[in-house]
């Protein structure tokens, strides 16, 4: 996920963990929102116990989809004709036992793979035909375990994610040599644009419309099925109606969006998949509850009570929005307790494993959309 404040801007072979014992009787019925629960490189690093508890949670807010990281760093550490794959295996399975849908982001490259002088696993692809091998192996051995939904690399127009910087040239390079492989290795592959965080274009960032320009210009938007977007918005809700735009607002309410992107290069209908949003309540700055009062230079974050007023309406917008095809809340649990960085609190519960009351916001919107 994004380090940028929303103010400025606007996660040998291993036993399975066994099934839920929440009766699937009890859930919601599936909304026509495809709803999850995004965790980042956490639950690969798991034990069976934490990775039961977190898919449980999933399960318990009425998800019907989980977002994971699929490190090619993981994968293929040594070189490129060496898998190993249990650490994902674990997580398919794991969710396949809770009738869980699984949207793999493949990403971040092994040391072997990097241009000279790129230490860093969020480098970009030396050579994109590697990388798109690696993903269609990644769809041939999870599209019989149910796996066809895939996410072509997180947060490509921030330095952080795709380094020494962001270019949307090479960004579609990549993804023209990976959503070929996918389909090649499984027709009925679903491919999603990674996720792009909304920011502004200035110190290694290129901003969420202007890079799927140029992403598009060059005949991206053609090459998939739907666009991620990371539309952090606190202490903002989703449906807020602001006269600069959030990065909500920014998918379609605003004269240069995401939306009017899409259209002016001929693919207007082209879903736009929020596969990450939330709001941290910890941080180095001051809370705020939503009121302009607690608005300023120095919040970090939000309350508990605000983080989860802004899960509801989260769930509320998304579903009124024809447009908006997927909605994945990061994340189930906060990473720790140093209030250096908010980095730390976006969980639904707490780090001592208690829940917020985002917990149960949460559950409740999406069981409001089942009727």
């Amino acid at each position: 996920m994004t380090l940028l404040l929303a103010l400025v801007a606007c996660a040998a072979l291993v036993l399975l963990s066994p099934p839920s014992t929440t009766p699937a009787s009890t859930r919601p019925p599936s909304p026509s929102l495809r709803l999850g629960i995004a965790y980042g490189d956490t639950l690969v690093r798991m034990s069976h116990a934490d990775l039961a508890a977190s898919l449980d949670d999933a399960v318990a807010v009425g998800a019907r989809w989980v977002r994971a990281d699929l490190s090619w760093d993981d994968i293929q550490s040594d070189a490129p004709n060496r898998y190993d794959w249990q650490l994902f295996d674990r997580v398919v399975d794991a969710a396949a036992a809770r009738d869980l849908s699984v949207l793999p982001v493949l990403a971040y490259t092994p040391t072997w793979a990097r241009s000279p002088g790129c230490t860093s696993d969020k480098c970009r692809p030396a050579d994109p035909a590697a990388f798109a091998a690696f993903a269609a192996a990644a769809a041939q051995r999870y599209a019989p375990r149910g796996v066809h939904t895939w996410e072509v690399w997180n947060e490509p127009n921030l330095s952080g994610f795709w380094q020494p910087a962001p270019d949307p040239a090479a960004y579609t390079t990549l993804l023209r040599a990976t959503s070929r492989a996918l389909r090649s290795a499984d027709p009925s592959a679903y491919v999603i644009l990674g996720g792009l965080a909304a920011t502004r274009t200035g110190g290694g960032a290129i901003s969420q419309t202007e890079f799927l320009a140029a992403v598009s210009a060059l005949g991206g938007n053609r090459l998939v099925d739907a666009v991620g977007y990371h539309p952090y918005t606190y202490p903002y809700l989703a449906g807020a109606a602001t006269s600069w735009g959030t990065a909500w607002e920014r998918i379609d309410r605003t004269r240069t969006s995401l939306r009017s992107v899409l259209s002016a290069n001929g693919t207007p209908d082209l879903p736009v998949w929020v596969t990450e949003t939330g709001a941290p309540t910890g941080g180095p700055g001051e809370p705020s509850d939503g009121r302009p009062s607690t608005i300023g230079p120095t919040t970090t974050h939000v309350t508990e009570a605000r983080q989860a007023a802004i899960a509801a309406d989260a769930v509320r917008t998304a579903a009124a929005d024809p447009g908006v095809g997927a909605l994945f809340w990061y994340s189930d649990r906060d990473l720790g307790t140093d209030p250096s960085s908010n980095e730390n609190f976006y969980g639904l519960r707490r780090a001592d494993g208690s829940a917020k009351p985002a917990f149960g916001a949460l559950r409740g919107a999406v069981a409001a959309l089942g009727g």
